[in-house]
């Protein structure tokens, strides 16, 4: 695998209601592609570079032969967005929970990163992370 290379991410994620996931991102701030839209799936626009599909269950299950998990009780992943700041942890994990989102963890603080969670309408986890960028620096 080429290093240094720009490359693309699509993360899947399987909901049970798309409209609600839909409605859900929308409050965070978050866009979708109309062009890979329909009434089954979704893009969800993160950046230039990184996309979320989010996929009915149905529509899921067509990409995998396993069985789904069951994200309102089993981690499939954590899905982590870096932050420009520690106010926008703050904004953005507020919005999520006053969006119907809920709290997953205690907020996490170091010398040099500040995080929140919270698991989605579905279940799935997400991290909001900013790191000190002088920190990174040493």
């Amino acid at each position: 695998m080429a290093t240094g290379t720009s490359r693309m991410i699509f993360i899947n994620l399987a909901v049970e209601d798309l409209g609600r996931s839909v409605d859900f991102f929308t409050k965070l701030g978050f866009s979708f592609n109309p062009q890979f839209t329909d009434e089954h799936a979704t893009c969800m626009i993160v950046s230039d570079q990184a996309f979320v599909m989010l996929l009915v269950k149905s529509r899921f299950q067509d990409f995998t032969k396993k069985e789904l998990v069951d994200s309102t009780a089993q981690t499939e992943a954590i899905l982590a967005l870096s932050a420009e700041s520690r106010e926008q942890v703050d904004e953005l994990a507020d919005k999520a929970l006053e969006a119907g989102g809920t709290a997953a963890n205690e907020p996490m603080e170091m010398d040099f990163m500040y995080s929140r969670s919270f698991n989605d309408p579905d279940g799935h986890l997400w991290e909001l992370v900013w790191m000190d960028p002088s920190a990174l620096q040493q």
